[in-house]
This record gives structure tokens, C-alpha cells and sequence, in this order.
């Protein structure tokens, strides 16, 4: 049994006043709790531990990946392939992503559930939002594992310098260029949009030139680059929309991004080479090549024979089209969704942690060129779009 406490809650009007309107759930329900996670100093390090050797697993993954052609088991887009290999051959960075973990606590094993590698949310609350709710009640704001606003900032300081080591920071003042980023979400989507926001308001403060434009908004060159409203170029790209819609939208995008990213003329964040991450197909592959890894489920596209086990799409957000079966292939639990196009994966079934009611924890891990935030998502079964976000606590 995992241990809590209850705390004052943020106020709704404090919380629309830092931009984040998406604090109540449709069926009126807060989806922030006002209570915290306890979580011990071993456990964090824990965290941090698996989220940093599971992304070099995954690096190791996506080159067999590439190596042996293995895009068509992922269900990766065809018109996608050329950018995903150019963007890893060069490198491009991986600004942030976000791995989901079952266990971690009250003696459960750590397992890797998934990496949302391409346009991870949750990053607000984990960032900003449990930190302020320990200063609202007066406790200790720096006893967690979240350091996110400065590891991204780091990152980001990482695309002009090129060091990858903790020295970025003090070698970026010397080496800055004055390069800027243009930040894109979809309209109509105010957690996304404050997402985006956010990561605008880091790159600001770490030196760059930066603007805000809707998806809708941004003008594409295939030899010039990437442009806002007003005809402004931008270095760098960051939009919060999967690369997956991008290859099914039909009015050519996919062509143009492909030219631009042949004519260096823009660097688009994340890159494209995040899809290899954030297909579940990769889980069969990570088991494939570690299958004695601590961290890992058993993965694979056929149903698994005699064990309790999860399907879920190879893209698919928010639990959608997820389901849980028995160790006989009887369905205990399933979500619908809109992602059936998709080839499913069959992941061995793993504990989650669980309060006094039932109801399962699911960790969180930012992960910006290491490990660097921790939060949780609370629900009963599945994890899906009614799930609440919970905070927590290091304590001793």
C-alpha cells in the first residue's frame, strides 16, 4: 500500500492565472488531487536510475531498427522514413520526452509500461504545478525528484553548444548565437497550447529568440525553411503534434518538412526519429534484445499464451483502444478509441501501486539528456483520459 497525505489544495482561480484551465475533468471532478505521493530517497534514485538505462537501451533499439529496416513492424509511415533517418544521422536532439512506469513503490518492481517520446504532455503539472502545491503548504518546494525546468533548459543550451555533459550551462554564455524557435501547437487545445507555452517560456530565459504560432499559422519553404505570420524565419521548430498525424495530413506537409529537413534549411524538435520511441513496436524489439532486462515486459504482436496480459495500438494516446486480459484471453477491461488502424502489441501484464481504495499509481519520468522529473497518474483499471494527476513528497 502506497503512502499519502492529504494537503490544501490550489485554488481553480490561481491555477487559471498561470494558464492551466484544464484543472477540472468533464465530469466536474479535479483532476489535480490535493495529496501527495510519499516517496523515498532510494526510490527516486530508483527512477532516475531505470529512466537513464532504459534510453540507452532504446538508442541501441532504434539503430537495430534502422539497421535491419524494421520500420513496417513499428507501423512507421512510409513518407516518414527518409526524415527519420536523416534526423538520426545527424544527431538531431531529443529535447524532452516522458517514460510510464508500473511499480516503483511499496516493493514493486519498476517496469516500463511506455516512452511518450515525441509529444509527451504532463509536463506543466510535473514541472510547476507540484512544486508550487508543496510552497502553497508551506513545505520544503525543493523535496522532490523534479528538476525538469532546468534539464530542458540545458537542452536547449545543448543545441547551439553541442556539449553533452553537465558543463552546458557554464560554457552556453560564451558560445550563444543568437538562433531562435519558433513554438507550434494545434488551436483549440489549451493543454497543449500552455505545454508549448511553457517550453517557449525556457528557451526564452535560456537566451533564445522565440515566438508562439499555431499550427494553422506557420508558413513552410522547402528551400528556405520554416516562417510565422508576419514572414519571420526561424532556426528551430517545435511543434507539439505527433508525427504520425503529420504523415496522414493531406495537403503535403510531410513533402515539405522532407525538403527542408534535405536543405538543413530548419531543425524540427522533436525529431522525427522520436516515432522509432514512441511506436510500442519498439517494446518487442527492447525485449527482443534485452529480454533479460529488469525493467521490461515480455512484448510481442501475437497474444501472449498463458498470462495475464494488455493489448494496446502501436499509436494511441490517453489508454484508447487498450484492453486487459486474463491468463485464459478473457477481456477484464478494455477502452475504446480511434486508433484500430493500428497493429497491436500484447505486453505482459504488470502491479501497479495501490491506495487504501484500489486505485493504481502510475510514475512518470521526464527525461531531458537524463532523468529529471517525477509524477503520477492515478485511475482504476486503464489509464486513460479521465486519470488524475497526483503530486508527490521525498521523505526519508
Amino acid at each position: 500500500m502506497i503512502q499519502t497525505e492529504q494537503v490544501n489544495a490550489i485554488s481553480n482561480e490561481l491555477m487559471e492565472e498561470v494558464g492551466m484551465s484544464w484543472h477540472t475533468d468533464v465530469d466536474g471532478s479535479a483532476y489535480l488531487v490535493n495529496e501527495l505521493v510519499h516517496v523515498t530517497e532510494a526510490e527516486a534514485e530508483a527512477y532516475y536510475e531505470a529512466t537513464n538505462t532504459l534510453y540507452d537501451m532504446f538508442i541501441e533499439a532504434a539503430q537495430h531498427v534502422i539497421d535491419n529496416e524494421l520500420f513496417f513492424e513499428l507501423d512507421i509511415p512510409f513518407n516518414l522514413i527518409p526524415q527519420i533517418k536523416r534526423s538520426w544521422d545527424r544527431d538531431d536532439l531529443h529535447l524532452y520526452g516522458r517514460f510510464d512506469f508500473a511499480g516503483g513503490l511499496d516493493g514493486l518492481p519498476i517496469k516500463l509500461i511506455e516512452f511518450n517520446a515525441d509529444t509527451p504532455t504532463s509536463l506543466f503539472e510535473t514541472a510547476v504545478v507540484q512544486w508550487a502545491l508543496l510552497k502553497a503548504n508551506g513545505m520544503d518546494e525543493a523535496s522532490q525528484f523534479n528538476t525538469v525546468y532546468e534539464a530542458i533548459q540545458n537542452n536547449f543550451r545543448r543545441l547551439i553548444t553541442g556539449i553533452e555533459d553537465e558543463n552546458v550551462a557554464e560554457s552556453f554564455d560564451e558560445q550563444y548565437n543568437g538562433q531562435s524557435i519558433l513554438f507550434s501547437s494545434a488551436a483549440d487545445l489549451p493543454e497543449d497550447e500552455r505545454t508549448v507555452r511553457f517550453l517557449q517560456q525556457i528557451a526564452d530565459d535560456a537566451g533564445f529568440q522565440t515566438d508562439f504560432a499555431y499550427m494553422g499559422d506557420v508558413a513552410f519553404s522547402e528551400t528556405d525553411g520554416i516562417f510565422n505570420a508576419e514572414e519571420t524565419r526561424f532556426d528551430y521548430w517545435f511543434k507539439l503534434f505527433p508525427w504520425e498525424d503529420i504523415a496522414l495530413e493531406t495537403d503535403g506537409i510531410t513533402g515539405l518538412l522532407d525538403d527542408i529537413s534535405q536543405n538543413n534549411a530548419c531543425t524540427i524538435l522533436n525529431p522525427a526519429y522520436t516515432l522509432l520511441f514512441q511506436s510500442k513496436g519498439i517494446m518487442k524489439v527492447l525485449y527482443e534484445l534485452y529480454p533479460d532486462s529488469p525493467y521490461l515486459l515480455e512484448t510481442r504482436v501475437e497474444p501472449l499464451q498463458g498470462k495475464k496480459q494488455v493489448s494496446k495500438t502501436m499509436f494511441g494516446r490517453e489508454g484508447a483502444n487498450t484492453a486487459i486480459y486474463d491468463s485464459l484471453g478473457k477481456i477484464l477491461k478494455e477502452v475504446p478509441g480511434d486508433y484500430d488502424n493500428y497493429t497491436k502489441v500484447y505486453q505482459e501484464f504488470a502491479e501497479f501501486p495501490q491506495d487504501e481504495e484500489g486505485r493504481s499509481y502510475q510514475a512518470g519520468v521526464f527525461f531531458a539528456w537524463e532523468g529529471c522529473g517525477l509524477g503520477f497518474r492515478r485511475a482504476w483499471d486503464i489509464h486513460d483520459n479521465m486519470s488524475k494527476f497526483v503530486s508527490h513528497r521525498v521523505v526519508d
